[in-house]
């Protein structure tokens, strides 16, 4: 029998042939989705689910004397990650008052970072904010969608207090 000018069989050996590829392509979106080059830990959260908590850790780019860890849950076969995360931010080297006079002093601070959570536009995001007044810098890692009536969020500060940026009043 004929469809078209075609049989059949060669119908259904073209569908198979597209929705293998699109098989092949989707598995490699998702493979890719959980490459890291900042990745330093991945936690199975048990064998009966696709859920595993990564951890990331990452330098702050103009601050280099400071480094923060992230830990978020990435469901590795779901179009979204859950929104929750948590962050701990240390002084891993020298702060200076030049990395100070870089960084955007603004209420609002500024990204330092962002990675996809979902292919629906939802990102977790870090800022970095400088509290003058008690010299410190605030981390903030956010989600920017809305889960469960709420903006998930985490918070950690890195104290200034005996570094090179830290200026004694005169």
């Amino acid at each position: 029998m004929k469809i078209n000018g075609r049989s059949i069989s060669q119908r259904t050996k073209g569908s198979a042939a597209k929705a293998a590829a699109l098989g092949l392509l989707v598995t490699s979106l998702f493979g890719l989705w959980g490459c890291s080059d900042s990745e330093v830990g991945d936690v199975s959260l048990g064998l009966f689910t696709t859920k595993d908590i990564k951890i990331d850790a990452l330098q702050d780019p103009v601050v280099t004397g400071v480094t923060c860890h992230i830990s978020s849950i990435e469901a590795n076969l779901d179009l979204s990650d859950p929104s929750d995360s948590s962050i701990a931010c240390r002084q891993t080297g020298p702060i200076t008052a030049e990395m100070l006079d870089a960084i955007d002093k603004s209420d609002s601070g500024e990204v330092i970072f962002k990675k996809s959570k979902s292919v629906f536009f939802k990102n977790m995001k870090l800022r970095r904010i400088y509290d003058a007044k008690a010299k410190t810098l605030i981390y903030l890692s956010y989600s920017t969608k809305e889960t469960s009536g709420s903006y998930k969020h985490s918070l950690s500060t890195v104290p200034l207090w005996e570094t090179l940026a830290f200026k004694k009043p005169a």
